[in-house]
């Protein structure tokens, strides 16, 4: 059992009962109903890449679907994938790309993260902008029950108005309310070419306007626009040796820029050798920097350096735990606030530890910032008067206190101060009429009833 005792991230450790690894759906629900008869706590677990502690199962049995790993069908022209739980994310992309496809949902743990856990935390990363969350990437479901009732929801619909959207219940729902097994995906035209670039703005308001301008001049086609602080340059120069600065002079505002196109007119390369897009993008930034809406831009000229600029932002969580303690927060501001978010939070940091350092790194198109803490004391109350002014300047703009890694049991004190209470009442009524025995997943997501 000693790789399902841990989680990747070192921070959460337990001993489970036991580990199931069920090879189908029909085993998953035998599982189930005998755990049910028996009361016994299931905690389903994917990839393990979490960051939240949801897979947290002391005294618990452990359900792994890493067995479950068949893609059943990909459909070029209904353009959906139907898949099993532990499919691994990268498998996927790799099996849409032979159909000229995508499945858009991309992160740095596609290597082992598995689509029923991103499923089950919704998963967001880097091209929410363009395609959404994987809520938005999904028709159907496949679903075990608490009491091993199997609900097949694998609808191939993109209508369907048939009652209580019960799928979206079950997306997010980190394994509390059943275990998803199955899932119809949606996939997309895979981008004939991309033009990827470092851009540095003078701030982050100038950032949002560039953000806006590039959308406006290539029709909605920017794929993701991801911030990195002067902080997070020097970490990562910091952690990897072969790690470059993205411009010859320094910047406090660097951002990646990528946009996309499936259109032959954009993607085939002149008498040059030039990919029309790349040069379009080049001619709209120089005429930013023109204006002074950016001050220093950077264009990838071929794959390899469109990888350097990934693998910079792909490291983020790599940087973030490479130190202990620290304080990890995901939290969501609306677009035009994330700036005024990070000026607070940066203002009140030293009055309640004044030796601590942080770093962050945002999703800048969707409002997502990492804001991680690296607090001077291992003294846990320090720790969660941190989290709490995140919480405090989060609501304050109007923001959620989490965005996309899931509430898991990190999260659970947050739930507790500041969900909304009513809606807690509600999800804990569906709980307990979905898991009566309240054995799926204990302790995530929902906090005690006793705060």
């Amino acid at each position: 059992m000693a790789r399902w005792t841990h989680d990747w991230t070192g921070i959460y450790h337990w001993r489970p009962l036991a580990v199931v690894r069920p090879a189908n759906t029909d085993e998953v629900s035998k599982v189930m109903r005998l755990a049910h008869e028996t009361g016994t706590p299931v905690v389903p677990v994917s990839g393990n890449s979490g960051l939240s502690g949801g897979t947290r199962a002391d005294g618990a049995l452990m359900l792994s679907l890493d067995r479950m790993d068949t893609i059943r069908e990909v459909r070029a022209p209904a353009r959906i994938a139907i898949v099993e739980a532990g499919v691994i994310l990268s498998a996927l992309h790799d099996a849409a790309d032979t159909e000229g496809l995508i499945f858009p949902l991309t992160f740095g743990a596609r290597g082992s993260a598995m689509i029923g856990g991103c499923l089950s935390t919704n998963a967001g990363g880097s091209n929410v902008l363009r395609y959404g969350n994987t809520r938005d990437l999904c028709l159907g479901l496949e679903v075990v029950l608490p009491d091993g009732r199997v609900m097949d929801l694998m609808s191939e619909l993109h209508k369907d108005n048939s009652g209580y959207d019960l799928r979206h219940l079950l997306i997010g729902a980190e394994g509390t309310l059943g275990i998803i097994t199955a899932a119809v995906l949606k996939l997309a035209p895979k981008p004939r070419a991309y033009a990827t670039a470092m851009v540095a703005a003078p701030d982050l308001d100038q950032a949002l306007i560039l953000l806006n301008r590039l959308q406006e001049a290539t029709g909605g086609t920017v794929e993701a626009f991801e911030y990195m602080p002067r902080t997070y340059i020097e970490g990562h120069l910091a952690r990897f040796n072969d790690a470059r600065e993205p411009f010859d002079a320094p910047h406090d505002v660097n951002i990646l820029v990528e946009v996309g196109t499936t259109t032959p007119r954009d993607s085939t390369p002149g008498p040059d050798g030039q990919v029309p897009l790349t040069s379009y993008l080049e001619e709209v930034l120089g005429s930013m920097f023109e204006d002074g809406t950016l001050l220093d831009a950077v264009v990838a000229q071929n794959d390899s350096q469109r990888a350097a600029m990934w693998a910079r932002r792909e490291a983020a969580a790599e940087i973030a735990l490479a130190r202990r303690p620290l304080v990890v927060t995901d939290i969501a501001v609306p677009l035009d606030r994330v700036a005024t978010f990070l000026t607070r939070i940066e203002a009140r940091l030293p009055t309640l530890d004044p030796g601590a350092e942080s770093i962050s790194v945002a999703h800048l198109g969707d409002g997502n910032v990492h804001f991680t803490v690296w607090p001077s004391t291992d003294d846990t109350a320090v720790h969660d008067a941190i989290n709490e002014a995140v919480e405090d300047e989060v609501l304050r703009l109007g923001g959620s206190f989490s965005a996309e890694h899931g509430i898991g049991t990190s999260k659970l004190p947050s739930m507790s101060r500041r969900k909304n209470p009513v809606a807690v009442d509600a999800m804990r009524a569906i709980k307990a009429a979905l898991d009566p025995k309240g054995i799926m997943n204990p302790g995530k997501v929902l906090p005690p009833e006793n705060g």
